[in-house]
C-alpha cells in the first residue's frame, strides 16, 4: 500500500490524537474457570499486549503464565467485559471511572485466591 507521504503523516497524526476506548477485560481459563481481570485506558491494546506477553512467556502474572504454558492458548478466552462511558463533562475523570469499573468487576468475578489469578 503506497500512500503519499502527507497522507501517511495525516493518518498517523489522527491515530495518535484519537481517544482509545478505556475498559476492563478478562482472561478466562476455560478448563478450571479461573480468571484474570485487568483494565486499561486502551483496553484493546492492553488485551493484545497480554496475549503477546503470554505467548512470549513474559506475562507479569506468573501463575497465569504457567497455566498458559501448561494448557495452551486454545484453553483461554479474552473478552472485554465493560467500557468506560465517555461524557462531555470537563470534570469527567477517565482514570477514576476506570478504577471504579475495575474494582466492581474484580469483586463481581472474585478473581483472587483459587478462583482467579489476581492478587488481593
Amino acid at each position: 500500500m503506497n500512500l503519499p507521504q502527507e497522507t501517511r503523516r495525516e493518518l498517523a497524526r489522527k491515530y495518535k490524537e484519537s481517544v482509545r476506548p478505556a475498559g476492563v477485560f478478562v482472561i478466562r481459563n476455560l478448563l478450571d474457570g479461573r480468571v484474570y481481570v485487568a483494565g486499561s485506558l486502551d483496553v484493546d491494546g492492553a488485551m493484545n499486549r497480554a496475549r503477546f506477553e503470554l505467548n512470549l512467556r513474559s506475562h507479569r502474572n506468573k501463575a497465569l503464565g504457567r497455566d498458559w504454558l501448561a494448557h495452551g492458548a486454545a484453553h483461554f478466552s479474552f473478552e472485554v467485559i465493560d467500557r468506560v462511558k465517555e461524557r462531555d463533562d470537563p470534570a469527567f475523570d477517565r482514570v477514576a471511572e476506570l478504577e471504579k469499573l475495575l474494582e466492581l468487576w474484580r469483586e463481581e468475578l472474585q478473581c483472587t485466591g483459587d478462583k482467579g489469578y489476581n492478587t488481593p
